[in-house]
């Protein structure tokens, strides 16, 4: 693992003199199109956008946000862009945030310049209503960290939702299906449908019933042992679908957010292969360590380019960073804990 050091900055322009953060990013025609939660004053986030020449060379910048709020479920901002392209469209997903709730959503393009905004995807429902529907045996911390978020509704007379965010749509369709991941705390999980307009209320509602059988990760290690997160669009390779995800652990210095790896099955994504027991980077430097979130690397886009997988993740909450790793030794590290191999529980 290599860190390359940071990218963005925030800059004097209006949208984005607070911080820029967790960026999508798409390689295409030899161009690396990066789209980035632009933070201003106040917490208002919309999505910036630049283009690089070379993994760390800028070669233009909007000086303006090329996605920003428009409707009522997204008055706060539009956080957190990922971006892969399926077929002839390319699917942008983000965090739709009205000062309350924050809820996955989607937009589509076909150029990179316009985007359509599909709206929330992600379920819409209460916590109480959440609480009704769970299945019996799902994990204490499903209850016991999305209410701590619903205590807000005692303050004040919006409706608070379930927060289902992290919204990461796979770059190809797998047995003619779109497969995206989405996280309600304390796991990632994932959602195969026909079509996208499948969305529908009952879906959602059968799929809450049944929210056991939708788990794609939960917390295995002590690096993650607080909660997991989705990261980057899942990258497909000959072994399997290597995911870059985030994982948290508290700590007396707080929450410590890192990078994270598992491999998963190539038809049967919900298969894990292989994760390391241990975090593919943490925060170290200064630009990690201190911001307006501390100790966080927060991954949400990549692109490969020859063998080297380039990571562009949120430093400290404040600006962008890249890190390097190449692809074939990470596959090969991986494996080393695979899950039929004796080695799988070792530093776990």
């Amino acid at each position: 693992m290599n860190k390359k050091g940071v990218l963005l900055q925030k800059t004097e322009h209006g949208f984005e003199n607070e911080g820029v953060i967790n960026p999508g990013v798409i390689l295409r025609q030899g161009k690396i199109h990066v789209f980035y939660r632009a933070v201003s004053d106040g917490n208002y986030s919309s999505i910036g956008y630049c283009v690089l020449n070379a993994p760390m060379s800028i070669e233009k910048r909007n000086i303006g946000p090329i996605i920003f709020p428009q409707f009522d479920h997204e008055t706060h901002g539009v956080e957190d862009p990922r971006i892969v392209q399926i077929e002839d469209l390319f699917y942008l997903s983000y965090t739709a945030y009205d000062g309350f709730n924050a809820l996955g959503a989607l937009a589509i393009s076909n150029d990179l310049r316009h985007f359509d905004k599909l709206g929330v995807i992600v379920p819409q429902i209460t916590f109480e209503e959440f609480k009704l529907l769970a299945p019996s045996g799902l994990s204490e911390k499903y209850f016991r960290l999305n209410e701590i978020l619903s205590w807000r509704k005692l303050e004040h007379k919006k409706i608070l939702l379930l927060w289902d965010k992290n919204v990461i749509f796979f770059p190809r369709k797998i047995d003619g299906r779109f497969y995206f991941l989405h996280r309600i705390k304390p796991d990632i999980q994932v959602v195969s449908i026909e079509h996208l307009a499948d969305l529908t209320t009952e879906f959602w509602q059968n799929y809450i019933v049944h929210l056991d059988e939708h788990i794609l990760l939960s917390s295995k290690h002590a690096h993650e042992e607080s909660y997991v997160g989705g990261g980057c669009p899942p990258i497909e390779t000959d072994h399997g679908w290597l995911l870059i995800y985030h994982g948290v652990h508290d700590s007396t210095a707080g929450y410590i957010y890192s990078a994270c790896a598992a491999l998963m099955d190539i038809e049967n994504p919900q298969r894990e292969i292989a994760r390391l027991p241990y975090a593919l980077f943490s925060p170290e430097f200064e630009w990690e360590i201190s911001g307006e979130v501390n100790n966080v690397c927060f991954p949400t886009g990549c692109v490969r380019i020859d063998d080297i997988l380039h990571i562009y993740y949120g430093a400290a909450d404040e600006q962008i960073a890249c890190a390097t790793v190449n692809l074939d030794e990470l596959i090969q590290e991986l494996l080393l804990y695979s899950n039929n191999n004796d080695q799988s529980n070792i530093h776990s």
